[in-house]
């Protein structure tokens, strides 16, 4: 029989190198007590890595850097995962998967209609903070992304949000933004419905 050690270890395998995870989702395979104690000793045989207070990682090694930091992104949807949220893109990140910014932060901010978080990397920052409905516009999609990146960019950014959005959303990114166009500020609203109409064609 394996042990619960065993078990997570071959969960986190499978999900490669990078991959960010919290105590709950190893609770299939262990009292939270006999899940606690396998993470401990995994971490201190280093074959799991302790980010931070209920976060650890299966790092991805490289040959002269050794273990490296896990991506923002993996750091969030884990949390998102914990608390059952909604999770969205902000800022920087936002316009960058629109390919409308090569800036990387060095913090990352998500709006989350779960609880705020903060985690600490060496010199970036991941900050999950809890937003309203209003700010939470078809989050983790392309179509939030694309809200995220005009709020960023702001009224001079239209034109290139529009085509930039245009060459990138599928029929159902069209439709959740267009379904979220109401809850946008008034300024935003003719260039998201510009965008639904743009992507329809």
């Amino acid at each position: 029989m394996m042990s619960v050690a065993d078990k997570i270890l071959r969960y986190v395998r499978a999900r490669g190198p990078g991959s960010v995870f919290t105590p709950s989702d190893f609770i299939r395979f262990g009292s939270r007590p006999a899940v606690d104690q396998a993470l401990s000793r995994l971490c201190k045989d280093k074959r799991l890595r302790r980010l931070a207070h209920g976060l650890y990682d299966y790092p991805r090694v490289h040959a002269q850097l050794g273990d490296l930091a896990p991506a923002p992104d993996a750091i969030a949807k884990a949390f998102a995962r914990e608390t059952g949220s909604h999770l969205q893109m902000t800022g920087a990140q936002a316009a960058n998967s629109l390919g409308l910014s090569t800036q990387v932060p060095a913090r990352s901010v998500y709006l989350t209609d779960g609880p705020s978080r903060r985690v600490v990397l060496g010199k970036r920052t991941v900050d999950i903070r809890h937003a309203s409905p209003k700010h939470l516009i078809a989050p983790g999609s392309m179509a939030g992304n694309v809200v995220q990146a005009l709020r960023h960019l702001g009224p001079d950014s239209t034109a290139a949000v529009v085509a930039a959005a245009a060459a990138r959303m599928k029929d159902s990114d069209r439709r959740a933004l267009a379904s979220g166009i109401k809850q946008a500020p008034a300024w935003m609203r003719p260039a998201l419905d510009q965008i639904v109409q743009r992507t329809a064609a």
